[in-house]
């Protein structure tokens, strides 16, 4: 069970994580991941909030779904650092998850929520990793860029 130091129980806190904090979604659950404030006491504990709609199912399946939450967060709650706030959105599907499934799925949400915005594990676009471009591809056309001075126009209608 999750320590009551550690719950987020005033909807003030819940309101800014989910106004200003970082997204991670997974198939069966959301996290929302707001960093410590520099002013914050580091004695502060990370607080955890469970956010579980009636989508998820009944008053039992809900509050099953949440107490298995609860517990897979006292483990990782010693990784956040001190006075960080974290929401935890349950989906439908994570009623009839498996908890090693859903502990694989909350881990990477968490981690991808804590990266920094910068430090995509994906390339986007074109790096600058791209070789210099030669002498008969500067001259000709290229993929959908119009041809330079002198060179003949697109024929292909």
């Amino acid at each position: 069970m999750l320590s009551p130091r550690n719950r987020m129980r005033h909807s003030s806190e819940f309101g800014s994580v989910m106004r200003s904090g970082r997204r991670a979604s997974r198939d069966a659950l959301g996290v929302v991941y707001l960093a410590p404030k520099k002013e914050t006491d580091a004695a502060d504990p990370p607080r955890i909030g469970f956010v579980v709609s009636k989508a998820v199912g009944g008053a039992v399946v809900r509050k099953r779904v949440q107490r298995r939450l609860r517990h897979l967060m006292r483990a990782r709650s010693e990784f956040l650092p001190n006075g960080s706030l974290l929401v935890v959105r349950a989906r439908p599907s994570a009623a009839h998850l498996r908890q090693e499934e859903l502990a694989v799925q909350l881990d990477s949400a968490i981690a991808a929520a804590r990266r920094p915005r910068g430090a995509s594990r994906r390339r986007r676009g074109r790096g600058g990793d791209e070789p210099a471009p030669t002498e008969a591809t500067k001259s000709g056309t290229d993929g959908n860029r119009r041809p330079d001075e002198g060179a003949e126009r697109w024929t292909s209608r």
